[in-house]
């Protein structure tokens, strides 16, 4: 069994701790910084045994190197052909990846970077910056529709399946939820929730696969009313899902 606890970094990163019940096993997921994993290992009195990365961008890495000062010779796992460099065990999509006593499957998910890859599995996925709490993120470098397919491919999880991501993003992608669908009635249940939290300074995650179906405008493209309130300037074309999920994006990104 495995225990995942939260480490705050930045402003509202989440570098996800992966602690093992029945030993010290810990690996890090994301960590873009260093000294919060330090502090949090020296807490827990555990080392570290390995990091997991999702993409290559420098808040989800730029802490690997000063965590490899301090723990030698740990496996740096992430995706095949990234731009990180400091990969040391490259992974492929549909690979299996065991730590911890927990089984990944590794699916690719490019649409915010070419590289991006999910760690999951029926009970919990670590999924970066690809799908967020009422969000997914921004399209650096690929296409809607490669986001698009990615978040199929998400959205083949059970609803139980927590959802660990890795930014604090969710009241601002709840804000524009609700501009989508004003009347939700879920959604405006789960922004109360999300409220409290973080007015006791508490995540609101992980979320889960049955409340984002239900609250994620970017995995409701396909729903007849999800575009009735798009705002004209923002309106392409709809003859795919795709391309409403496209029209979705673009006003998120104009919020």
């Amino acid at each position: 069994m495995a225990q995942v606890e939260p480490i705050k970094a930045f402003n509202d990163n989440y570098i996800w701790a992966i602690c093992n019940t029945h030993s010290p096993e810990t690996w890090v997921v994301d960590p873009g910084q260093s000294q919060p994993v330090i502090e949090f290992l020296t807490t827990q009195n555990r080392p570290l045994s390995g990091i997991l990365i999702t993409h290559h961008h420098w808040d989800h890495t730029d802490g690997v190197a000063e965590l490899l000062l301090q723990f030698p010779d740990i496996p740096v796992y992430g995706p095949k052909d990234s731009k990180f460099t400091g990969i040391t065990h490259a992974l492929s999509p549909d690979d299996t990846l065991t730590i911890a006593d927990i089984t990944f499957k590794i699916v690719h998910t490019p649409g915010h970077t070419l590289d991006h890859i999910c760690y999951v599995n029926e009970q919990l996925a670590f999924t970066g910056d690809t799908l967020f709490s009422g969000g997914c993120g921004r399209l650096f470098e690929g296409t809607a529709e490669q986001m698009w397919h990615s978040l199929q491919s998400l959205l083949k999880l059970p609803d139980s399946c927590q959802i660990y991501c890795t930014h604090e993003y969710t009241l601002a992608n709840l804000a524009f939820a609700h501009a989508v669908e004003p009347n939700n009635k879920l959604l405006e249940k789960h922004i109360s929730w999300c409220q409290q939290q973080r007015g006791q300074d508490l995540p609101t995650l992980p979320t889960n696969m049955g409340i984002e179906r239900q609250i994620n405008p970017f995995l409701r493209a396909e729903h007849e009313t999800i575009l009735d309130h798009l705002p004209k300037n923002f309106q392409g074309s709809t003859d795919t899902t795709w391309q409403k999920f496209a029209n979705l994006r673009l006003w998120k990104d104009n919020f």
